[in-house]
C-alpha cells in the first residue's frame, strides 16, 4: 500500500470511529503494520491519532451534556497507571507484531459484536469490577498502544450497562486518557519515535474526519456497513499479523 494514500484512508477512519466514541487505534495499528516496519513508531503513531480523535469527541459530548462522572470514573483509576506501565514494556518485534495480531483479532470480534443485539438482561457493575476491567484493558492499551475503547464500549453494550451514548462518552474519555498515560510510559522509557511529516498529515486528515463523525453521530447517520467492513479489516490484518510473526517469536 503506498504511504501516500493513508491520510485519505485515515480520514474514513477516523469518520466511523468517532461517530460511535472511538479514536480509530486499532484499525490505525492495521494499515500501519503494513507500510511501517518500525514498532515503535506505529505504537506512538497510533495514540497521537488516537489522541486527536477522541479529544474532539469528548468535547461534543461534554458540550452535549452526555458525559456522566459520577457513573465512569472508578474505571480510570486502574487503567490510567497500568496503560503507562504498558507503554514502559520492550518487546521484540515479533512479540509485538504476535500481541497486536491478537489484539486486532479480538478488537474485530468486539466491534461485530456491537452489531449483534443481546438478550442479556442489563448488568449492574460495581466498582470492583469497574476497577478489574478499566485496568484489564489499560494494561493491554499501553502494551498495543489501542487506546481500549474499542474492547470497552462492546463489552458494556451487550451487557447493557448503560445507555449507549453515555458508554459512547465513557469509551472516548477512556482511550483519551489511556493514550495520554501511553505517550508518557513510551517517553519515559525511550521508545517515542514520529516520522513528524507523515504525523502531520496524518493529523490534518483524522481531525477533519473525527469532526464529521461527531457531527453525523448527533445527526444519528447510519454508518453500520462502514462499520462491518472496518470490523473485517481490523479481523484480518490481525490474522495475517500472527501468521506472519507467530512463527517468528517461537525461534
Amino acid at each position: 500500500m503506498p504511504i501516500e494514500y493513508l491520510p485519505f484512508i485515515f480520514f474514513f477512519i477516523a469518520l466511523f470511529y468517532s461517530s460511535v466514541g472511538f479514536g480509530g487505534g486499532s484499525s490505525y495499528l492495521a494499515i500501519l503494520s503494513l507500510v511501517i516496519t518500525d514498532f515503535y513508531e506505529i505504537r506512538s503513531t497510533a495514540l497521537i491519532l488516537n489522541i486527536c480523535v477522541v479529544t474532539i469527541g469528548t468535547i461534543v459530548y461534554i458540550k452535549n451534556g452526555v458525559l456522566k462522572p459520577k457513573l465512569l470514573w472508578p474505571f480510570f483509576i486502574l487503567s490510567i497507571p497500568m496503560a503507562y506501565l504498558g507503554a514502559l514494556v520492550k518487546l521484540s518485534q515479533n512479540a509485538f507484531f504476535l500481541l497486536l495480531g491478537s489484539a486486532l483479532l479480538l478488537a474485530g470480534i468486539f466491534m461485530l459484536l456491537k452489531f449483534v443485539q443481546s438478550r442479556i438482561e442489563s448488568v449492574e457493575f460495581s466498582n470492583p469490577k469497574k476497577l478489574l476491567l478499566g485496568g484489564s484493558i489499560g494494561l493491554l492499551s499501553g502494551i498495543s498502544g489501542i487506546g481500549g475503547g474499542i474492547f470497552l464500549s462492546p463489552i458494556l453494550n451487550l451487557l447493557k450497562w448503560a445507555d449507549p451514548r453515555i458508554i459512547a462518552s465513557l469509551a472516548s474519555v477512556f482511550i483519551l486518557v489511556n493514550s495520554l498515560a501511553g505517550l508518557v510510559g513510551l517517553n519515559v522509557a525511550g521508545t517515542f519515535r514520529l516520522d513528524y511529516d507523515l504525523v502531520f498529515k496524518l493529523i490534518i486528515a483524522v481531525v477533519l474526519g473525527g469532526s464529521l463523525g461527531s457531527y453525523l453521530s448527533n445527526k444519528k447517520f447510519n454508518l453500520k456497513i462502514l462499520g462491518v467492513l472496518t470490523a473485517v479489516l481490523v479481523f484480518y490484518v490481525g490474522l495475517k499479523l500472527i501468521l506472519d510473526h507467530g512463527f517468528g517469536i517461537l525461534i
